[in-house]
């Protein structure tokens, strides 16, 4: 019988050998539990007869608890090791801003999810809006969901059953006149669903160039897929799609590193599926 040879690159990545930084478990930190898949932001770190546990609550308002055990979890895709919280900082001055810019609401729990919802147009625009929106979605009790692509659309919005009180929002990419995106998103739009979207191609292009550290996006030619034409330019050959928007989307600290474009239509959106 053949011995298969041992490939490193099948090993998960916190079962691997090297340095893990250690991250201090604070509140409103979003962290994936490796052995589960589980992704939430802590709500209250506990010590146990077992030692300190951590919980976390997902997007839907769903608590799970975890032991804070070494290489237990995932930021950014990387491997850290969750510590006690540091100590309590005093108090700032004037409100707490969340990271789209809004006033933070102090040890405010997620509100029961509305029956409106937002679809987005993939994963990393879920993500994206996570990153920055994340407080006021969980305030505010609204859901976001992804579609795998935007001519599903007419689909999901026949089976969501839109009304006056569960409005439809969407975000779309490229939305621009005379598009596949826009004769799509006219044929949807009514009283309670709301279609609006950005000019860019795909959503890596809504982060600001000076957030990720590079003059501009790179112009991709007609006819190569756009993401991998953007690491050939930007020589980021060694890394997958998926770990290059994992670079993007580590660069976005708040709503200052994100275009105008894309801030409006997401303000909007949530304005929209709220309003009484």
């Amino acid at each position: 019988m053949r011995s298969r040879s041992y490939d490193p690159d099948l090993t998960p990545p916190w079962k691997k050998s090297g340095p893990v930084p250690e991250v201090a478990a604070d509140r409103d930190l979003v962290v994936e539990e490796v052995t589960t898949g589980f992704c939430g932001a802590v709500v209250r770190v506990e010590k146990t007869a077992e030692g300190l546990t951590v919980t976390l609550e997902d997007r839907f308002g769903k608590l799970r608890v975890f032991p804070m055990a070494p290489r237990g979890f995932l930021i950014d895709g990387r491997t850290v090791t969750l510590v006690r919280p540091r100590a309590a900082a005093p108090a700032p001055r004037g409100p707490l801003l969340s990271a789209s810019g809004s006033i933070a609401v102090r040890g405010a729990k997620a509100r029961v999810a509305r029956a409106g919802r937002i679809y987005v147009e993939g994963r990393h625009d879920a993500e994206l809006v996570e990153r920055v929106w994340g407080h006021d979605l969980r305030v505010e009790g609204v859901v976001v969901e992804y579609l795998e692509g935007v001519d599903d659309l007419p689909a999901i919005v026949s089976a969501f059953s839109p009304g006056p009180d569960a409005r439809l929002g969407v975000l779309v990419d490229h939305l621009v006149p005379g598009s596949k995106e826009s004769r799509i998103a006219e044929s949807v739009t009514g009283a309670d669903v709301l279609v609006v979207g950005h000019p860019y191609i795909d959503v890596w292009e809504a982060v600001k160039p000076s957030s990720v550290g590079i003059a501009e996006w790179p112009r991709v030619p007609r006819g190569e897929d756009w993401k991998t034409g953007v690491c050939r330019a930007l020589g980021w050959t060694d890394l997958t799609t998926g770990e290059a928007w994992q670079r993007i989307l580590a660069s976005v600290g708040s709503y200052k590193d994100l275009k105008p474009e894309l801030l409006g239509a997401v303000e909007h959106l949530i304005d929209f599926v709220t309003a009484p």
